[in-house]
């Protein structure tokens, strides 16, 4: 065990790589300004190149290079090459944020047709599996790393006519555990429970004034609020952290 460090060491990621899917807006904008101001550089993937354009100009104009990627984890063969433009161009990545996901709404169960069930699946869980086992075996094998799945409240609160969506983010769930096991001790690998957020998601939701928030704060957070927890667990920060879920809703009940 190292020395005791100070704070601002103890959440410093100078030297370091993260890769975020779903990087380009929402919570996944978010971590990958966080993780750039905290020193790392950046691959930002999303479907849209164009926002991810915009995002890495913004990153090296902190100071921090950045890796722009248009990639669809929901398909197996673009996780390949998204692992293999990753350290093509950085040569590691020391920190993978699963956080692309997708959550449409069927009218009913009955109605939910095999293509939506299997796109729901594809991006919420196939893609976090091959991408944790691609790099997280890289990681594994060189100098150990982080990996974040950011999973959701509807795991853990599963609501009507959401079942493959929940029911995927709880197999991600349960992926973060095996995942803890399979890389130990070099590779930590933790859940980040995300409840509600006013991302740009949020603008189809019906105005607060007609919602009642089921947690104890009695709101939906900031999406900048997600960023404590996410250095948290790319971090030496949470070096005795792994195989956790850590919720960030609120404290929904």
């Amino acid at each position: 065990m190292s020395a005791p460090q100070s704070p601002a060491e103890l959440f410093d990621l100078t030297g370091k790589v993260a890769l975020v899917t779903g990087g380009s807006r929402g919570l996944g904008r978010e971590m990958v300004l966080a993780f750039a101001r905290a020193g790392a550089d950046v691959v930002i993937a999303s479907r849209k190149l164009d926002n991810c354009q915009a995002l890495a100009e913004t990153v090296e104009e902190m100071g921090r290079r950045a890796l722009p990627v248009s990639a669809h984890v929901g398909h197996w063969d673009e996780c390949d090459a998204l692992t293999e433009q990753a350290y093509a161009h950085f040569g590691k990545v020391d920190i993978l944020v699963n956080n692309a996901g997708m959550s449409p709404l069927a009218p009913s169960s009955v109605e939910t047709s095999q293509e939506l069930f299997d796109r729901v699946v594809g991006v919420n869980f196939r893609g976090p599996f091959r991408l944790s086992s691609l790099i997280g075996q890289r990681m594994y094998d060189g100098d150990g790393g982080s990996i974040i799945n950011v999973s959701s409240s509807g795991a853990l609160f599963p609501a009507p006519r959401y079942g493959p969506y929940a029911g995927a983010k709880a197999a991600l769930n349960a992926l973060t555990t095996a995942f803890a096991r399979e890389f130990a001790p070099k590779v930590r690998v933790n859940t980040l429970s995300a409840g509600p957020f006013l991302t740009d998601i949020s603008k189809s939701w019906p105005d607060e004034s007609e919602r009642t928030w089921h947690n104890a704060a009695g709101r939906a957070g900031d999406p900048h609020e997600v960023v404590s927890t996410a250095l948290y667990l790319a971090s030496p920060a949470s070096s005795y952290t792994t195989g956790s879920l850590v919720r960030v809703d609120g404290g929904l009940y």
